[in-house]
């Protein structure tokens, strides 16, 4: 550590923007490494770029947690983008990001995105066929975060979806949170007719290695139904997005039935 840039409390979590040598700035909630500007690429092309271009043409997005707007831009980048919908439940993430990781949160200025400080669980549940894509941005499944990872919530995302809608939810690490990776695809599988797990090096991140679970109505992932790759990106490439569905065998097992 540099220093400690910025520390408040809201009335859902501590936030701090802490200055490092090996990483830049970073976000941590509760003592919880969120992002850094070093290594924040990885983690937002690959929750962002593979929905978006395993759909045919995605014109509306969804984007639960994520209040430091990085897989936003990640999203703008697609030309057939017309909305994209950002419901971050504490404000307090989206002005400490515009403040010291503009590098991340520059296109939450976007015209094309509408913020929204709401609890993304009631925000879901009031919508039917209303977006493309949904992306679960959140943090670790506590407090707040919690319902962001039970059956209800996926199935009010499953309606909230249009009939060829995608969600996709980070799933944290297959090391440290197993039980955690098998009962959410297991949670997502009884709703979504295809349902996939994909992995990406997250540096910041326990252990490094981090997942993500795909639940989709019509796309099959391994044959990416959007013509647009996206421009800029430092880890995603359509090669990429095919081999990071290649599981490891003790990734893959915790799937099984």
């Amino acid at each position: 550590m540099k220093e400690t840039l910025y520390r408040c409390r809201t009335k859902y979590q501590e936030i701090a923007i802490i200055d490092t040598f090996q990483y830049g700035k970073m976000l941590v909630l509760d003592g919880m490494v969120q992002t850094t500007v070093s290594d924040e690429f990885v983690y937002h092309e690959m929750i962002a770029h593979i929905p978006m271009r395993t759909h045919a043409r995605p014109r509306n997005a969804l984007v639960i947690g994520g209040g430091d707007g990085g897989a936003v831009r990640e999203i703008l980048k697609y030309p057939d983008v017309q909305k994209v919908t950002l419901v971050e439940i504490d404000d307090q993430v989206i002005e400490a990001a515009k403040r010291f990781l503009p590098e991340i949160s520059s296109s939450l200025e976007d015209c094309r995105v509408d913020l929204q400080v709401a609890d993304g669980i009631e925000y879901v549940r009031s919508l039917e066929d209303a977006y493309d894509i949904i992306i679960v941005d959140s943090t670790e499944p506590v407090g707040p975060a919690a319902g962001l990872f039970g059956s209800s919530f996926y199935e009010g995302v499953f309606r909230a979806l249009k009939k060829d809608g995608i969600l996709v939810a980070q799933t944290e690490s297959p090391f440290i949170n197993a039980e955690l990776i098998r009962t959410v695809f297991r949670r997502i599988k009884a709703v979504f007719p295809y349902t996939y797990l994909y992995l990406a090096s997250v540096p910041t991140y326990p252990s490094g290695l981090w997942s993500f679970t795909l639940g989709s109505k019509l796309y099959n992932p391994l044959q990416p139904a959007g013509s647009c790759v996206p421009a800029n990106t430092k880890y995603y490439n359509p090669d990429i997005h095919i081999s990071s569905f290649s599981l490891p065998h003790f990734v893959g097992d915790l799937l099984k039935d």
